[in-house]
């Protein structure tokens, strides 16, 4: 039975698979999980059996503080990451509490980023479809979007692109994301928290 310290971590990115979603606001999750991936040198591919696409890799300094990590893009489409997740969970012998869903959030300003341990899904179905499948005490980094313009509805404000003005810093903001998720696997999520919830 491996310890939790010793146990990897599961970073999951949250959004829908295929071009036609791949600017959206509700892949901003894919977009870190794919910066990650670049920063750990690897590629993502088919997980086995699980709907989704994995690279294994680590991050952190050598020694002790060298974590052994499993990022995942779930191919499942949004509201049914849950089952794809817990696969992933199941294989690689991931503790609840070692998983990180990156993931789009309304309620905060755009760019905004706030870490948390466990909590409700706010209306978020890839986080409501989680939290079905094992429970609600998991990670997430929040990535803020802000809220529709006007009488925009929800879902086709979450699957717009970001305008263009917002793509102008997007990069930027998803580097300190990926950088937050970093800190949290890494230093634990108090001292993630003290940096990167502005």
């Amino acid at each position: 039975m491996t310890t939790d310290a010793a146990a990897p971590w599961l970073i999951v990115g949250l959004g829908n698979p295929g071009p036609e979603y791949a600017g959206n606001r509700h892949n901003v999750g894919f977009m870190v999980a794919d910066l990650l991936a670049d920063r750990v040198g690897g590629r993502f591919k088919r997980a086995g059996r699980a709907q989704a696409q994995v690279v294994e890799g680590r991050i952190g300094p050598p020694g002790p503080l060298n974590r052994r990590v499993v990022l995942a893009k779930p191919m499942s489409y949004m509201n049914l990451s849950g089952g794809p997740v817990n696969a992933l969970r199941d294989f690689y012998k991931v503790p609840v509490g070692h998983v990180v869903a990156v993931h789009d959030e309304l309620d905060i300003d755009y760019g905004v980023l706030r870490l948390k341990l466990g909590g409700g899904d706010n209306g978020h179905n890839g986080l409501k479809s989680m939290t079905k499948a094992f429970g609600a005490e998991y990670h997430r980094v929040r990535f803020g979007i802000g809220r529709p313009p006007g009488r925009m509805q929800v879902a086709d404000f979450v699957l717009k692109d970001f305008s263009s003005s917002e793509r102008k810093e997007l990069d930027y903001f998803v580097d300190r994301a990926a950088d937050a998720v970093e800190a949290l696997v890494i230093e634990g999520l108090e001292r993630a928290q003290s940096t990167y919830n502005s």
